[in-house]
Parts: C-alpha cells; sequence; structure tokens
C-alpha cells in the first residue's frame, strides 16, 4: 500500500479559489493574464497550486474578478514551496533524517549534484521550465544539501549507475566538475558512495531508483519517483522489499575505495 500526500494543500486551495472567482466572473485565463502581467499558462499553474502568485497579482485579481478580499484573505496563509508541490513533503523528511540511502540509475542524486550538473538538468527538462522557476529550484536544490553538514549527522548512502557517471549534462567540463565533487563528498564520515558497474550480470533493483530514509524518529520509509511525480512507500510487505532490494544492491555494487577509482578514471578520460 502506498501513502502521502501530494501538493502544498495552500497553494492548491488558492489555485481552487482563484479559479471559481474567474469562472464566475467569465474570464479566460489568457484575459486575467493580461491584467496580472501572466501568460495563460503561467495562470494556469497558479490554479493548479504549481506555482505561488507573485508581485501584485493577487491584489489585481482580487479586484478585477470581484473577490471582494476573499483572494487576499487566502493569499496571506499561503505557505510557498521552492520545491515542486509532489516533492515537498519528502523534503521536509529529509531535512530532519537519520539516514538516507539513494539508488539512481539516470542522473547523480540531488543531494550531490553541483550547480552547473543541476542546471543542466532543469535546462533538460521538457515541456521546460520557465527561467524563474529554475533558479528557484537550483536554489531549492542546493539548500538541500546542507543536510549532510547537520548535527547530527545523519548517515548518507549512494549507489549510482556506472551509465549516470558518463552522461555529459551540461557539457564534459560540467561533468568533470561534478565527478571531482563526487570523489570530495565521499570523504565525509557519514558519506558512502557506491557505483554499480555496466557489466554485472545480476541486478537487483532493477525496477528503477528509490530513496529510503530513517526519520528523525527512526521510522523506516521509502519514496519512489515517476515522471508523474513521487509517493511514499511505508506499509508491509513492500517497504520492506525496497530495503532488502538496496542491501543486495550494495553488496552486488563496487565497494567505495573501488567506486572512487573508477569515478576519479571516468572523470580523468573526459
Amino acid at each position: 500500500m502506498h501513502s502521502g500526500e501530494q501538493g502544498s494543500g495552500n497553494l492548491e486551495m488558492f489555485g481552487s479559489l482563484l479559479r471559481f472567482y474567474r469562472e464566475r466572473a467569465g474570464m479566460t485565463q489568457e484575459t486575467l493574464g493580461k491584467y496580472v502581467g501572466y501568460s495563460k499558462s503561467q495562470v494556469a499553474m497558479v490554479e493548479r497550486g504549481e506555482r505561488a502568485p507573485k508581485g501584485q497579482f493577487v491584489e489585481i485579481a482580487d479586484e478585477k474578478l470581484g473577490a471582494q478580499g476573499a483572494l487576499l484573505a487566502t493569499a496571506r496563509k499561503l505557505k510557498v514551496s521552492r520545491f515542486p508541490s509532489w516533492f515537498e513533503d519528502y523534503a521536509a523528511l529529509e531535512a530532519k533524517a537519520s539516514a538516507i540511502y539513494m539508488y539512481a540509475n539516470h542522473v547523480i542524486p540531488g543531494l550531490l549534484q553541483t550547480e552547473a550538473y543541476a542546471r543542466a538538468i532543469f535546462d533538460s527538462q521538457r515541456p521546460p521550465l520557465e527561467d524563474e522557476e529554475i533558479e528557484t529550484r537550483l536554489s531549492a536544490r542546493l539548500d538541500r544539501q546542507r543536510v549532510m553538514e547537520r548535527k547530527p549527522a545523519p548517515v548518507l548512502g549512494f549507489v549510482l549507475e556506472e551509465h549516470a557517471l558518463k552522461r555529459p549534462l551540461g557539457g564534459k567540463q560540467a561533468l568533470k566538475e561534478q565527478l571531482e565533487h563526487l570523489l570530495h563528498v565521499r570523504k565525509r564520515r557519514n558519506v558512502e558512495v557506491q557505483v554499480m558497474p555496466g557489466d554485472r550480470e545480476e541486478h537487483a533493483s532493477l525496477n528503477g531508483p528509490m530513496i529510503l530514509l530513517e526519520t528523525d524518529e527512526r521510522t523506516p520509509l521509502a519514496y519512489v519517483e515517476g515522471p508523474g511525480g513521487g509517493y511514499f512507500v511505508s506499509e508491509q510487505p513492500h517497504l520492506g522489499d525496497l530495503f532488502t532490494q538496496y542491501g543486495i544492491l550494495r553488496a552486488q555494487a563496487l565497494n567505495p575505495d573501488e567506486s572512487a577509482e573508477l569515478i576519479d578514471k571516468v572523470a580523468r578520460d573526459l
């Protein structure tokens, strides 16, 4: 059984109210956008709770839609997050977790990313993100990395697919700097980085990437991302299966020192 809340309730509530008053006023998203200086798609994002209203949006919309202060009152309660709405709950748990274990098969995980590498990932997203959204998400991703320096320090473990080390997102120089960053981060006593070589004949996690947490209360929890967002796994036997898969995966991967040698070789060959 999967459990988890998706979305920021406050932003979604504001968006629903905005849509109600806009439709009641017989106004299109495009027309409202012209009043508030937003594109039609930006207004749609606000109505879906995916974007916080900025600038004079709320004041102008409240007046033009005849909301009589309802939008203003709701906006004062907004909890603005720099994360995608579906990721907020996970980010809150990650910041306080006592242990975090990640398996990544496409890209190097966000907690290990350099700014240039992370920016390249956001630039690659389709449909494309707007510049403002990229900067917001980039800042949030880099801030997440402070968890490594938190006291008491959490235990952090990563298993990365070998081919993720070779995809030159942002260009070869950006990748080289990213790999050198991995070699630097792995020196922390609370961090282990392992590589799953591409020539292994057995693989315990062919279902894809996963994140396993031990919360600040030492409760085990898993988080799995897909194309449309992410969800928590908290129920047995599914939770235990994921922890078992990760344990076997670590045994199948190169050990941390062997992994560092491979990462160093890939970086030198660039």
